[in-house]
């Protein structure tokens, strides 16, 4: 099995969106053995684009490695049972929120897939959080089409609103970590919201957590994230 990161789903410039890159290869993992609950993955390296990895599967656990053998990620079976849920917010509010986007002005990666503003409707995904008054996340994704059925867009979705709530335009990061449980896939062209949350901060590692939502406020999915301060 070989997993593939396109150029397209880039986050910073030169490697995959760290969310994106998570949710293909939580997919790896033998659908016999796939827990019903969170799936961790763990970035080891950024993940790089147009390269054919090599997908090792062996005791629950999926692994992608480059052709030198480098471990580039893990993902395997959360060892948590709960992950926490950031309160949903009204269409509007997510609205108003990303009218805020400090990405606008400050962006470490513009040209991001997920959040970046330099990215064209319909290429992007163009996830702008901006805060609200709790000081947490919000934003709207409009689910194009081509994006709406995999479960790797919802993690992609609960990437980067956590990362701007930590705030990454004052000191740029990128994801470390990320356990991730996906409960429902968006349709297309609905216009879901994504809520993320600031955990707590020590040294370089800071942590979040995020949930999205649909339209009718049902739950997507939610994840916590450690993010590594470059």
């Amino acid at each position: 099995m070989v997993l593939l990161v396109p150029h397209r789903f880039r986050g910073p410039t030169a490697s995959g969106n760290g969310g994106y890159v998570a949710g293909l290869l939580a997919a790896t993992l033998d659908h016999d053995d796939a827990p019903a609950g969170p799936v961790t993955v763990t970035l080891r390296t950024p993940p790089p684009l147009d390269v054919p990895l090599k997908v090792v599967r062996s005791e629950g656990r999926s692994s992608a490695q480059d052709r030198d053998g480098t471990t580039i990620a893990d993902a395997e079976s959360a060892t948590v049972n709960e992950l926490p849920q950031v309160a949903a917010v009204g269409l509007d509010v997510a609205r108003a929120a990303s009218e805020n986007y400090p990405g606008r002005d400050r962006h470490p990666f513009p040209q991001c897939f997920v959040c970046g503003p330099d990215r064209a409707s319909g290429d992007g995904m163009r996830l702008f959080p901006g805060r609200i008054a709790d000081g947490s996340t919000a934003c709207v994704w409009c689910v194009d089409p081509d994006l709406a059925g995999q479960a790797a867009f919802v993690w992609a979705a609960l990437d980067c609103p956590g990362g701007w709530a930590a705030p990454i335009e004052d000191r740029p990061m990128v994801l470390g970590r990320i356990t991730a449980r996906i409960s429902a896939l968006p349709e297309p062209g609905e216009n879901c919201v994504i809520t993320g949350r600031l955990i707590g901060s020590e040294g370089r590692k800071v942590w979040t957590a995020t949930t999205a939502y649909g339209a009718d406020e049902r739950e997507l999915g939610r994840a916590s994230a450690t993010w590594i301060t470059l």
